[in-house]
């Protein structure tokens, strides 16, 4: 047995979520937050059997795409200012970041 930890974007959490279901397969979300843009995530946690994780990866990949967004830069604080650009950066988000941990022992009450 197999835990996917996925960190995906907002945006992709329920599409990935209802692509789930319809598959027949179930994930517990929880709220996270990214580091770099400090913007919303959802982590997905799934349980699943060895012989079905590329088919959970898959479902995965069809449903979080990568993207570019223009996100307003931070101005700097206490540093050097000569090289700050105050106009909006294109940068990608988006995607997935997909951990599968082998699990030891499961149980469900």
């Amino acid at each position: 047995m197999k835990l996917i930890m996925a960190v995906i974007q907002d945006k992709d959490s329920n599409r990935l979520s209802d692509a789930l279901v319809e598959h027949d397969f179930q994930a517990t979300k929880l709220a996270s937050t990214g580091g770099f843009l400090k913007a919303g995530n959802t982590t997905f946690m799934i349980g699943v059997e060895d012989e079905h994780v590329n088919e959970v990866l898959t479902i995965i990949n069809e449903n979080c795409k990568a993207r570019e967004q223009l996100v307003a830069p931070i101005s700097p604080m206490g540093g050097n200012a000569d090289s700050y650009v105050p106009y909006p950066v294109e940068v990608q988000v988006g995607g997935a970041t997909v951990f599968v941990l082998p699990v030891d022992q499961f149980e469900k009450f």
